[in-house]
């Protein structure tokens, strides 16, 4: 896998040797971003404070950094995914920029008070399980979002309707077997 634009463009980010994740594949990452780069609802990238959660190997909250994000944080529960995606930080010298957390996200619990709410969050949980409107839940119950926040959920094409209870829904893409969900909160989150 390749970071495909910014000051990062084209250096090789590993994935996790484990069959348990799924990374967002290069052409998918790359119309995802056309979209957020250009859509009139899209938030800034530059100065973003990320998310990325259900990270595996850390290829959207990377991609945000290398097009101008301030921060990003990575939350997984796979060990072998959190050293892979501390290993591609270090490559790519951003250990300034990015935490990388084993955590479930089910766990998830309140944003720490010190930290400021995150205006982009990249949800890519495995496909089949639910797991995206538990995080979405999560997310909203622990004060992770800012008012104008835009979270970006990957699910299988197959999957039923997205539960987004909440939020409103201001685009919905196709791309090979991922159908990608644009959400912003339905109302003011803090």
């Amino acid at each position: 896998m390749r970071i495909v634009a910014g000051t990062h463009r084209g250096r090789v980010i590993a994935a996790p040797d484990s069959g348990a994740t799924r990374p967002t594949a290069d052409r998918t990452r790359q119309a995802l971003f056309n979209v957020l780069e250009h859509a009139r609802w899209a938030p800034n990238l530059i100065g973003a404070a990320v998310l990325d959660l259900f990270a595996g190997s850390g290829a959207l909250g990377l991609e945000s950094l290398s097009r101008g994000a301030a921060s990003a944080l990575f939350v997984e529960n796979n060990p072998r995914a959190i050293e892979t995606i501390t290993a591609n930080i270090a490559r790519l010298t951003m250990q300034g920029q990015a935490d990388a957390r084993l955590l479930d996200v089910r766990q998830l619990g309140s944003r720490a008070a010190q930290s400021a709410p995150f205006n982009l969050v990249f949800l890519d949980p495995p496909y089949g399980l639910g797991l995206a409107e538990v995080a979405l839940n999560a997310l909203v119950s622990g004060g992770w979002l800012a008012d104008e926040a835009l979270v970006v959920v990957e699910r299988g094409v197959g999957e039923p309707a997205l539960r987004a209870d909440g939020f409103e829904s201001v685009d919905t893409r196709n791309w090979g077997a991922a159908r990608i969900t644009f959400l912003r909160p339905a109302g003011p989150r803090n």
